[in-house]
């Protein structure tokens, strides 16, 4: 099982390449074992970037999240409660944005390895990272 980070998301499924060696190998086995995992903050994130003509994709943004959700290995991870409160718990060093804390609690909740490029977080020693 793994949580993947917005852009290893992005990336996974628009641009593999972009993907460590180490990340591509670990979605590669994870998906065998149906564990993929993706914050819904990382839809939103998407969507925005969309919007902010940050990110380019090859259909609509809604289009786009909906195939990815077709994926059988794939999983949604919805932000509930107590998902928020944890991203507030952890240490101010890990980063100011929201959307990272939600994805790192999303992680830790899991007990699941995050697939980043964040160095930040990577560095963080908060979460156990991929990359």
């Amino acid at each position: 099982m793994i949580v993947l980070d917005t852009h290893a998301w992005v990336w996974w499924i628009g641009d593999p390449r972009r993907l460590s060696q180490a990340a591509h190998q670990s979605i590669d086995e994870a998906s065998k074992q149906d564990g993929i995992y993706v914050s819904s903050m990382s839809t939103w994130e998407v969507a925005m970037l969309v919007k902010k003509g940050r990110l380019q994709l090859t259909m609509n943004v809604a289009d786009w999240i909906a195939q990815s959700a077709l994926l059988p290995s794939l999983h949604f991870v919805p932000v509930d409660n107590s998902l928020a409160l944890r991203s507030v718990h952890l240490p101010d060093s890990l980063s100011p944005d929201p959307v990272d804390r939600i994805i790192v609690a999303t992680a830790i909740k899991l007990d699941a390895p995050l697939v980043t490029k964040d160095k930040r977080i990577r560095a963080s020693d908060v979460v156990a990272t991929i990359w």
